[in-house]
């Protein structure tokens, strides 16, 4: 079944067709790795995940890449103040990036292209840019001339004359238009600094994302995707000068746009005390639950996050897993898995993950009612193509927040009750029920034995 997504470049919903189906390509933009990231910078992977895993089963090559900002102010600011470079800065919140995005069950992108590793085709980029009048340097920078693109704006919908008339022309007075952005500009001797043709200095961050991808997905692409809050200037300015560097080439043919997160209602903003980092996140939920939640909601509406949301994103997975836990007798082959036409079909219609969830449940009832291998194998069949169901289920149901708990010390508690049962010592049995219940293990007593599970939040 064909694939339709919502372009933002069209504002309508359009049928997928990518320019070579041989070679489809994505490109993300990524962190900014100054710090570890919050839980709404983790919504637009897993997302993406669920489409290039959609991709993947329609194109037979599929070029997904996710890029690494490496140079920024805030690195520089951060790598400043505790007396190290910023590669060391980069080099551990890079790390600790991959490893959150590996627990939420994203899959690693097929390359991840860091901006200092690109100051080459930077640099030949903008030097192309200057040659075809599209930029212009001064005073050590080098800014695009607005101007010289009629279509700027057209990708967020904003007016041009509108944006100079808004602008603060005295922030940079060297510029031709106060929207001029900066493609270059200077460093002092205690910042990071590249050899150029204006002199010692950096990238700006829009030029950074341009010539990543022209290196590795080339000057059209298929997709591009980043949150709404990218949308203008980071995209508008992309747009605007691969367009101009590469001959008036269309740069993405399709644009693809995730919206926020809020809390309780409110927007994420470190000045209402409301961020929360995923990596902490991570230490008190399962990443599952998590990865859940993030695809509760269609993925161009914004999403509020609560601790009720993922109480109820916990209780969900304990729903499924409890069948999966009750089928682990029925034997499936894991390496065959189908995908249900209906799970298909919703994320085919621009991403639909509310309706492929939702068509879980069905199937979750299904395979409860129904017992059959056939039942449990679209079960984890819907749920591999959405990255959920993956582990053991009693793996599942012994985590506390994302850990395990120690299961050798709640085995050896459960037999010494099984002894005090036996040994009608019931007194002692309750008392081994209440340890357990204060470390948050509950236990069930029934035909196949006695079992266990954890809470999780």
């Amino acid at each position: 079944m064909p694939i339709s997504l919502y372009n933002s470049l069209t504002r309508r919903t359009e049928t997928f067709a990518p320019l070579d189906p041989q070679r489809v390509t994505m490109y993300l933009c990524g962190p900014t790795v100054y710090s570890y990231v919050h839980i709404g910078n983790a919504r637009g992977p897993v997302v993406f995940d669920v489409l290039a895993r959609l991709l993947r089963r329609h194109y037979p090559n599929v070029v997904y890449a996710r890029n690494i900002t490496d140079v920024d102010d805030k690195i520089n600011a951060a790598a400043l103040e505790q007396g190290v470079g910023i590669e060391t800065i980069a080099g551990r919140f890079t790390a600790a990036y991959r490893e959150d995005m590996a627990a939420l069950g994203i899959a690693p992108p097929d390359m991840e292209p860091c901006a200092t590793a690109h100051i080459a085709p930077i640099v030949t980029m903008i030097e192309k840019l200057i040659s075809d009048g599209h930029a212009y340097a001064v005073e050590g920078h080098v800014l695009f001339d607005v101007a010289s693109y009629p279509d700027y704006g057209k990708l967020s919908g904003r007016d041009t004359e509108e944006l100079i008339a808004g602008a603060r022309v005295e922030v940079a007075p060297y510029k031709k238009n106060p929207v001029d952005f900066v493609l270059w500009k200077p460093s002092t001797p205690e910042l990071p600094g590249w050899e150029s043709p204006w002199g010692r200095g950096r990238p700006g961050w829009h030029i950074e994302c341009s010539a990543m991808s022209a290196t590795h997905l080339g000057e059209t692409i298929d997709i591009h995707a980043g949150g709404v809050d990218l949308l203008f200037p980071h995209h508008e300015n992309e747009v605007a000068q691969s367009t101009c560097a590469h001959g008036g080439k269309t740069f993405s043919r399709w644009w693809l746009h995730n919206g926020m997160l809020t809390f309780d209602g409110r927007k994420m903003s470190k000045s209402l005390g409301n961020v929360l980092q995923l990596h902490e996140m991570l230490k008190r939920h399962p990443a599952e639950a998590l990865r859940l939640r993030l695809m509760s909601g269609h993925y161009r509406q914004p999403l509020d996050w609560s601790d009720a949301a993922i109480a109820q994103s916990v209780s969900t997975l304990d729903g499924w897993y409890r069948v999966l836990r009750d089928l682990a007798h029925v034997a499936v082959d894991t390496a065959q898995l189908p995908v249900p036409a209906a799970i298909e079909a919703a994320l085919c219609d621009d991403l639909n993950t509310p309706q492929a969830l939702a068509e879980i449940s069905v199937l979750a009832d299904a395979a409860r009612m129904q017992g059959t291998p056939e039942a449990k194998a679209v079960l984890l069949g819907g749920g591999a193509l959405l990255g959920l169901l993956q582990q053991d289920p009693e793996a599942w149901f012994k985590q506390v927040g994302g850990n395990e708990v120690d299961a050798t010390k709640v085995e050896a508690l459960l037999e010494e009750r099984r002894a005090a049962r036996a040994a009608r010592d019931f007194a002692r049995a309750d008392a081994i029920r209440a340890e357990l219940s204060a470390m948050g293990v509950t236990i069930e007593d029934g035909a196949q034995g006695t079992r266990w599970s954890v809470a999780k939040t």
